[in-house]
């Protein structure tokens, strides 16, 4: 027998007791088995009844109830659209009341933006980082508003790496220019101008069709004079 048919016949037995061992192994544990893909189906079809049946319809009913409290927040009302008006859920009886949906989580970024509004920076800050989302816009807003609050509480550092965040979280031609622009200026007020250089010449390099780009060559020449 040649040495590569042995080589081969020794890989089909190797195989074969793999197989068998396998077999042998949900036989002796067929039980177990069992019970572990039930609870696996279990688990599914709980959590899709779950979304289908409580968070969806939820979802809905928040999402009405957040009518009276976002035209509010349109007026200006930022009191009436963070507590309500008595009648009216406002976005904190939302978050209490439909905290684990959609609208529940986009309350929390209202919440944030009212509180930075009427000055109560740390509440804003605390709101503004349970919020969570995919959305480009919102998720951005979100973490450029912590900037926001930071640089009121006279935190410039950690404002600058908030605004860094905000500008490099999925860069696009309107957001990561605003941020850019807002980091560098707080780069500039916490003398690293080095770093305020950066920013300034991505915006230049990457987005000068921007609001932002059309003058960001003086701010790169008063920069530049600093160093």
């Amino acid at each position: 027998m040649s040495k590569k048919k042995e080589t081969n016949e020794a890989g089909f037995q190797t195989v074969e007791n793999a197989l068998s061992k396998t077999e042998q192994y949900i036989e002796e544990n067929q039980r177990s088995l069992s019970i572990i893909v039930l609870a696996i189906v279990i688990v599914i079809g709980g959590y899709l009844g779950y979304k289908k049946f409580y968070l969806e319809p939820n979802n809905e009913e928040a999402s009405a109830s957040m009518f009276y409290a976002q035209n509010y927040f349109e007026q200006d009302s930022f009191r009436l659209a963070l507590e309500g008006d008595g009648a009216n859920y406002g976005f904190l009886d939302i978050i209490d009341e439909y905290g684990m949906t959609k609208s529940g989580n986009l309350a929390r970024l209202y919440s944030g933006i009212c509180y930075y509004k009427m000055g109560q920076h740390e509440d804003a800050i605390e709101n503004l980082k349970k919020f969570d989302s995919n959305d480009i816009l919102y998720a951005t807003m979100a973490l450029g508003a912590i900037g926001d609050s930071y640089v009121e509480l006279d935190d410039l550092k950690t404002a600058a790496s908030f605004y860094v965040k905000a500008a490099e979280r999925k860069k696009n031609d309107i957001t990561t220019p605003i941020y850019s622009k807002k980091a560098g200026m707080v780069y500039e007020e916490l003398k690293d101008y080095r770093k305020a250089l950066e920013c300034y010449e991505t915006i230049q390099k990457e987005y000068p069709q921007s609001d932002e780009g059309r003058d960001i060559e003086r701010y790169i020449a008063a920069v530049k004079m600093k160093l």
